[in-house]
């Protein structure tokens, strides 16, 4: 019996398919629908819900087709339901290892075994930690990673925002609908993000820039109340009073579960040649989660595609095996 969630399964009777997606984000999503217009068997296993990290952004307004931007949510529930009128399961179990050396493939999870004739890897990234005192404490008690899930939490509030790249800078943009002012910390000496990012939040009231600084510490004690920042090029050290900190300083591969069995960067990024294939044949890679010049929900649909593709392609060389 399968119990469903939404687009989502708690299990599957099919334990062998023909392709097996991991991460359901754009890429996963993308991939999942080619592959099974191409007649594979295909299932995707996502830890979490589908979307990915691009569920949780709040305005997407870089992808064509939506002249007046569209919710992350919405994006990639759109995706999520065209998936499922393929008829593909999402099972929400999360991947500890691949078995490489064997045909089919052996995919572990932390509930069962699955076999695939090929596989894309599509588990995206996580947002990075700054790893100083008081991150963890405060975690989900005044530090948070997802504007868009915490942003009414504090209504009226006084926060920091650290990073300006496009993440912190858009995020940032949705947070002060709800703060009363957020104060950016950006370790180098100017802003990352897109020029059109950067007008539009430094025309909005009560918003502060230190550039060139650098968090050192999280303080309070049953909540958060203040952060530690240290100018970078005096030492100068300030306590900036804060009732929430929002953190936004670059992205994590989520390849914990490769364990070494496929050639990664020296960032855990998994390397690819120009096919999206991995250095084990009939593995690719689709996404965030590879190395490439650009994460954006745009490049990460064209990923999925072409990996699906050329999987297909692949299986149908080696007579579906």
């Amino acid at each position: 019996m399968e119990i469903f969630f939404g687009g989502t399964s708690k299990k599957v009777e099919k334990k062998e398919f023909d392709a097996i997606v991991i991460g359901g984000g754009p890429a996963g999503l993308t991939a999942s629908i080619y592959l099974a217009r191409a007649k594979l068997s295909t299932l995707i296993i996502e830890k979490l819900v589908p979307g990915g990290l691009a569920a949780t952004t709040d305005y997407i307004e870089n992808y064509p087709g939506f002249p007046d931007g569209i919710s992350g949510e919405e994006l990639t529930s759109r995706m999520e339901k065209q998936v499922i009128n393929f008829n593909v399961k999402i099972l929400m179990e999360e991947v500890e290892d691949i078995i490489t050396d064997s045909r089919p493939f052996v995919i572990k999870t932390n509930e069962g075994e699955y076999k695939a004739k090929g596989i894309i890897i599509a588990t995206g990234t996580t947002p990075k930690k700054l790893n100083v005192p008081g991150e963890d404490r405060f975690r989900g008690r005044g530090i948070s990673y997802c504007a868009t899930c915490d942003a009414p939490f504090f209504k009226d509030k006084n926060i920091v925002v650290v990073g300006t790249g496009n993440s912190g800078i858009q995020e940032g943009i949705y947070l002060k609908k709800f703060v009363n002012k957020i104060t950016f910390v950006e370790f180098l000496p100017h802003m990352t993000a897109e020029k059109v990012l950067q007008d539009r939040i430094r025309n909005m009231d009560n918003v502060e820039f230190l550039l060139n600084h650098q968090v050192t510490e999280f303080l309070g004690n049953d909540k958060i109340t203040g952060v530690k920042v240290s100018n970078r090029k005096t030492g100068e050290e300030r306590v900036v009073p804060i009732d929430g900190a929002f953190i936004y300083v670059g992205l994590a591969p989520n390849t914990a579960f490769v364990n070494g069995r496929i050639e990664m960067d020296k960032y855990g990024f998994i390397k690819t040649d120009e096919r999206l294939e991995t250095s084990v044949k009939g593995i690719f890679a689709a996404g965030d989660v590879r190395t490439t010049m650009l994460r954006q929900v745009a490049t990460a649909i064209g990923d999925g595609a072409l990996a699906a593709k050329l999987l297909a392609d692949m299986l149908e060389e080696n007579n579906g095996s």
